[in-house]
């Protein structure tokens, strides 16, 4: 008798093994995201903590909660591969579709070279200003400061929209990164979530006074052409909080803030994050 109840317990301990191993990988197998499934758009995820994701071979970066985002560039192609490998070992591939765009394409000619192309004394000052700027957007963390959600950074006209691109004297210039804010000088910039302040400089090349925002798990935002810049490198800023002003510095014709957003190296339209300007009060 004794034995018989020993092969009983081990059959049931057997059968609860199994049920607790199936209940796990029906846990592990759930994965959810929303957001913008178009070129420039940006998805927001969960997963079972410890999940390993691949966007068309590049890593996602996966938050401790089981958090996490990426996008689609200007370009990006008709669909891309999630690759999904769960805590468990179980593996899988979902292919999403991606919404292809129209952008605006200008076309210029007749204009002096020096408007173009710049003086080769500018050249290597320029490269040091994209080499500061690739630092920030190469810091992947998994800090999640972007679940406060996204506002505009400040209200005006929009002067310039995210993938346009001009074609100067028959050579193409690169697609317009941004979106582009007029607003009259000194009007208030606010962060339009919360995050970390990765970048200030006083001068750029290109864009003035410029400054960037870490908001986790590869997702920065850049302002530039502003006016004054009020808070420092290392400051924590929440959504809503003032981080400077508009102005009119760098290269640019008129005071507007220059507002772009990267999930890496990959830029996104902030204007499809955030929706129309109308529904925000700044």
């Amino acid at each position: 008798m004794k034995a018989i109840m020993i092969i009983i317990v081990k059959i049931f301990l057997s059968i609860l093994v199994l049920f607790m191993g199936a209940g796990n990988s029906f846990a592990a197998g759930s994965i959810s995201f929303e957001g913008n499934f178009t070129q420039g758009g940006l998805v927001l995820g969960e997963a079972p903590p410890g999940t390993l994701l691949k966007l068309s071979g590049k890593d996602v970066t996966v938050a401790k909660n089981g958090t996490f985002i990426f996008g689609f560039g200007r370009n990006a192609g008709s669909d891309a591969n999630l690759e999904i490998k769960f805590p468990g070992g179980r593996a899988e591939t979902r292919r999403l579709t991606i919404a292809a765009r129209e952008y605006d394409i200008q076309r210029i000619d007749g204009l002096p070279s020096r408007k173009v192309t710049p003086k080769p004394e500018d050249v290597a000052r320029i490269k040091a200003d994209n080499y500061k700027i690739g630092e920030v957007r190469a810091t992947v963390n998994e800090l999640t400061n972007f679940l406060s959600g996204f506002g505009w950074p400040v209200t005006g006209t929009i002067s310039g929209v995210y993938g346009s691109q001009r074609i100067l004297n028959g050579n193409p210039k690169n697609p317009h990164n941004g979106v582009d804010i007029a607003a009259p000088k000194g009007s208030v910039i606010k962060s339009p979530a919360d995050g970390i302040v990765a970048l200030v400089h006083q001068d750029m090349f290109y864009t003035g006074k410029t400054m960037m925002i870490n908001h986790g798990l590869g997702l920065s935002t850049v302002y530039a052409h502003m006016d004054d810049i009020s808070v420092t490198e290392g400051q924590m800023v929440k959504k809503g909080e003032p981080i400077g002003t508009v102005g009119n510095t760098g290269r640019t014709t008129g005071p507007h803030l220059h507002w772009g957003m990267t999930w890496k190296f990959t830029h996104l339209d902030p204007g499809l994050v955030v929706g129309p300007m109308s529904q925000h009060k700044n």
